[in-house]
């Protein structure tokens, strides 16, 4: 005995308006930090863009900055009314990465926790 299940193309398939998501998580501390960020700047209509491009001492550096435009390729997931947008080419380099936000006397900023880096450079900024 089979079972059929008929399912229409616009049932299975995400709307286009849609971006496929990424793999990098925000904290929940991070993203309440990120949304303190965006009321100052009174803008409501930035993203967070985390990728990685070639540099550093080790071979790639991370890029985290505010951007209000999403390219062609883009992958978006979102926190709590926060957008993270990774693009294509840097997905694969983090996958699987945490953005996190310490504030201690040590350490104040974001920090990401890449489970992909398999090494730093001494002052953090770069990882192969």
């Amino acid at each position: 005995m089979s079972v059929e299940t008929n399912v229409s193309a616009t049932e299975a398939q995400p709307a286009p308006s849609e971006a496929p998501a990424h793999g990098v998580t925000l904290t929940d501390v991070a993203a309440t930090k990120v949304k303190s960020l965006l009321e100052q700047e009174g803008r409501d209509d930035l993203r967070l863009r985390v990728g990685v491009q070639p540099g550093g001492c080790s071979g790639l550096i991370y890029q985290l900055y505010f951007d209000e435009r999403t390219l062609d390729g883009d992958l978006v997931r979102d926190f709590d009314g926060v957008e993270v947008v990774v693009d294509r080419m840097s997905s694969p380099y983090l996958e699987g990465a945490t953005i996190d936000f310490a504030d201690t006397i040590e350490k104040q900023g974001f920090t990401i926790d890449n489970p992909n880096a398999g090494s730093s450079c001494a002052c953090g900024d770069s990882f192969s």
